[in-house]
């Protein structure tokens, strides 16, 4: 995971904010890092830093490495501060992550969850106790998110969104612009979606989106489940899942997908030798609702996740890993580079995103203060009915409308 954030608004999660640590913490004692609630009472950025890179680790899941340009955020985070990230199951779903905060050893448990709006409920009830999975923490960039995406408490804030398109194999002789193509025989057992929806975000904001193309609505899905149960009775639907290793291996050849995932799926084509085209279909226009932060009340690296979200939700216009020189890491460990001075030189997060295609959630106070760097251009192919069409969000409420039906009915298709 672009034009407008706000189309629906979620509902304000009652919560208490854990209490802030107010002198400045040492880099040794973790449970102040567990408990910071902003920057300020976490020590400032010089300090976040060099207790992140006593940690030495951060635990992130289901992330993939084309998905909003994350590789660049990786290789970025890793080189300037000398933290290894560790990616659990990267083609993994929403589900997955809540789950592994719930169930996974605790050494291995994510630090940082990136989930669909649709999951915040479960993660805010999640824990043994009725509870949220959550710690509250505020980003400095705080007031530039919009205040529908983010919880009054600080449980939870959106960072980036993008719009379902489709992307297919540039060898079929035939290309489809519209989602009702898919119903062409010359897509046998090629057609394929990211996923349950009833796990998946992408995958149930895909559903949402033929639902409208086949004449539904984002409040009722009975029709986008009904053209994927017609994909699969006349066998166009594949087995296999839309997910990056399935597209590189030929199957599916057409598939749904985020339009901040063209860009990178383009790019790691042409190192295969395949040329992956995207269209955006002229018959629904929709975007997911924004993905959401959370960081985990119990993350094995309190430091190393709080400076990950400071990391991506920063608006920077700076450098990448690859304009480094390679030694920032050591030195800020050494003393010698400031690591507030390093952090305030590398391309924000939110711009990183945008160089992936999506609509970052502080775009609006970005262009404002001149700091958004330009989104790629020509990933798509020309379809000018589809630019005509206006772009809907479903709200969170939508959302859980159809996730709901969709628990029944799915299995059935």
């Amino acid at each position: 995971m672009r034009k407008h954030f706000i189309l629906g608004t979620v509902a304000a999660i009652a919560v208490a904010i854990l209490p802030a640590v107010s002198s400045a913490p040492s880099f040794a004692d973790d449970s102040t890092f567990a408990t910071c609630t902003d920057l300020a009472s976490c020590g400032g950025m010089s300090a976040l830093i060099k207790a992140a890179q006593a940690e030495g680790s951060l635990n992130i899941t289901t992330v993939l490495r084309n998905w909003a340009d994350y590789g660049d955020a990786i290789d970025s985070f890793q080189a300037a501060f000398g933290v290894h990230i560790n990616d659990d199951n990267p083609d993994g779903g929403s589900s997955y992550e809540i789950k592994s905060i719930q169930t996974a050893p605790e050494a291995s448990a994510p630090d940082v969850v990136d989930i669909g709006a649709s999951h915040i409920a479960d993660a805010m009830t999640g824990n043994k106790s009725g509870g949220s999975l959550f710690a509250p923490y505020k980003v400095a960039t705080w007031n530039d998110i919009p205040t529908a995406w983010k919880d009054p408490a600080g449980y939870w804030f959106g960072n980036y969104s993008g719009q379902i398109v489709l992307g297919y194999d540039a060898k079929l002789k035939v290309h489809p612009t519209k989602i009702s193509d898919l119903l062409n025989p010359a897509y046998k057992k090629v057609v394929g979606i990211a996923g349950d929806p009833t796990g998946a975000q992408e995958a149930l904001i895909t559903v949402m989106t033929a639902s409208v193309a086949n004449g539904g609505s984002l409040d009722n899905v009975q029709k986008g489940v009904d053209f994927f149960h017609k994909l699969k009775t006349i066998g166009n639907l594949s087995g296999a899942n839309a997910d990056s290793t399935h597209i590189a291996t030929g199957n599916p050849k057409v598939w749904f997908d985020y339009s901040f995932n063209a860009l990178g799926t383009q790019q790691a084509g042409a190192q295969i030798g395949k040329t992956f085209n995207y269209v955006k279909p002229s018959d629904a226009a929709v975007m997911g609702t924004p993905y959401i932060f959370g960081v985990s009340a119990t993350a094995p690296h309190p430091a190393a996740a709080r400076l990950w979200v400071e990391f991506l939700m920063s608006e920077n216009k700076g450098h990448l890993a690859k304009d480094l020189a390679g030694d920032e890491a050591t030195n800020v460990a050494a003393g010698t580079l400031d690591g507030a001075k390093l952090f305030a030189s590398l391309m924000g997060g939110q711009n990183i995103f945008t160089l992936g295609g999506a609509i970052p959630i502080e775009q609006a106070a970005m262009a404002k203060k001149k700091l958004l760097v330009p989104s790629p251009t020509s990933i798509f192919q020309p379809n000018p009915a589809a630019d005509k069409l206006t772009l809907q969000m479903p709200t969170v409420a939508q959302q859980t409308t159809a996730t709901a039906l969709l628990k029944t009915a799915w299995a059935k298709i």
